[in-house]
């Protein structure tokens, strides 16, 4: 006879509603970077018909970029003054609309349409500022601190398979159908998912598919099953309301600032991907519209399996009792290693061995894509929001600068070889901000103030 304690029959008994979760997780951020994308797959048709260079092509997907960094330290705060299911619901509609509205700027004249294009972009960017501190706080409170590496690196890696899913998608969209239906298309979507969303998502305490068994798991485990609660629940029993002055405490933590900034460096790699990669595919290498479409789902079909082994990988070595600190930053050095490979491009002419090249390179981004993970494992629990938002605004930062930047070396070398150097060295950037600064990963605790 098996007791009732038995740790089998515990485990048979345990739901496991937090996967459920995940799932949900990875294909909101599938959404959310496929609409991202839009721009750089009928980017080349709208400079053609808007007749835009590179400089004001790079300036058009800044807009995003600038919207997205300045909400971040309110959506942090609106995500731990109301919680995550609701403010991440009005972010993912918001958003979706905005990017079909972007499918009717062709109907302007040139100079307008450049107007109502970059303001479309920057409201994309205001909409979705929540999305990724919403991630992190979610999965703090779902996962226990042993599977919260996996968890955040199955969400994270879904920008990869964004390009994945939907590149080759609206390549063929743009190529039979025009560019304006890729925004029509993506923005559907986009809608389509927030009403989903409303039905699955809540907070472990709340939802009603979650038995004992799976919330005691969570709770032993470590993870913030209060954290939609309110903030005394939060906060441990502290009675204490997110406040502006904690933001010096997380500026002036020296591993959260090199957490800080080692994310600016990383998604710089991220934004040349979004933006200048399926242009670099047309314009540097000769590819038309449809092929790089398709091309460019290789290198992020890697960049995805990257990212999923890199979580597996750092809660592995959790649990066959490395420490935190060594988990997180080993497969974040080796990934930004295997990043830098992509300069390798500027010394080959074959078309098969660049995106070879870039499909190394973009595994390796994937595998050290685990800054969220890091972010969950440190933000002080009362302002997981605002952490994680202040986090993206770092991150994020990279989305005004790579496009731009990018631009003016396009326009002043006449090609993309500085562009790919530029990338790769944002790439041992980032190695020097882990191995240097962070120092040991552990939760950071605010002084009450």
């Amino acid at each position: 006879m098996v007791s009732n304690n038995s740790p089998n029959v515990a485990e048979a008994r345990r739901s496991n509603i937090r996967y459920l979760i995940v799932a949900m997780l990875f294909w909101a951020t599938a959404v959310n970077y496929g609409d991202r994308a839009t721009l750089s797959i009928a980017g080349t048709a709208i400079s053609k018909q808007l007749h835009l260079g590179p400089v004001a092509m790079g300036y058009i997907f800044s807009a995003f970029g600038w919207a997205y960094v300045a909400g971040q330290i309110p959506g942090g705060w609106l995500l731990d003054r109301f919680g995550s299911k609701n403010v991440y619901a009005v972010s993912l509609l918001a958003w979706s609309v905005f990017t079909m509205l972007q499918g009717t700027v062709g109907a302007f004249s040139a100079t307008t349409a450049v107007v109502v294009l970059f303001t479309l972009r920057a409201l994309v960017g205001l909409a979705e500022c929540p999305s990724f501190p919403g991630n992190a706080r979610i999965v703090a409170a779902w996962f226990p601190a042993k599977e919260r590496g996996t968890a955040s690196a199955i969400f994270n890696s879904a920008q990869y398979f964004a390009t994945v899913l939907f590149a080759p998608i609206m390549g063929w969209i743009t190529s039979a159908l025009g560019w304006h239906y890729v925004f029509y298309f993506m923005g559907t979507v986009g809608i389509v998912t927030g009403l989903v969303w409303l039905k699955v998502m809540d907070s472990p305490k709340d939802h009603p598919r979650v038995n004992k068994a799976e919330l005691q798991y969570l709770e032993e485990g470590g993870a913030l099953v209060n954290l939609d609660q309110g903030p005394k629940a939060a906060s441990g029993g502290a009675a204490s309301v997110p406040k502006w002055s904690y933001m010096k405490q997380l500026l002036t933590n020296r591993m959260l600032l090199g957490v800080y900034v080692g994310q600016y460096c990383i998604t710089t790699l991220t934004y040349f991907f979004l933006t200048w990669f399926p242009i670099y595919l047309v314009q540097g290498r000769g590819m038309s519209i449809l092929k790089a479409g398709f091309v460019a789902s290789l290198p992020a079909l890697c960049g995805f399996g990257g990212g999923v082994l890199g979580g597996v990988f750092s809660d592995g070595l959790l649990r066959k009792g490395f420490s935190l600190t060594a988990a997180r930053k080993t497969p974040i050095v080796v990934g930004m290693l295997l990043s830098v490979s992509m300069i390798a491009c500027n010394y080959v002419n074959s078309q098969v061995a660049v995106v070879f090249i870039m499909a190394f390179a973009f595994f390796g981004k994937g595998l050290g894509a685990l800054g969220w993970a890091v972010v969950s494992d440190t933000s002080p629990k009362q302002i997981a929001g605002l952490s994680g938002g202040l986090f993206n605004t770092f991150g994020n930062t990279a989305g005004i600068t790579t496009p731009i930047v990018i631009g003016y070396i396009v326009k002043y070398t006449g090609s993309f070889n500085g562009a790919l150097v530029f990338v790769g060295i944002n790439a041992l950037l980032a190695i020097v901000c882990y191995l240097v600064i962070v120092g040991d990963i552990k939760r950071m605790e605010l002084k009450q103030i």
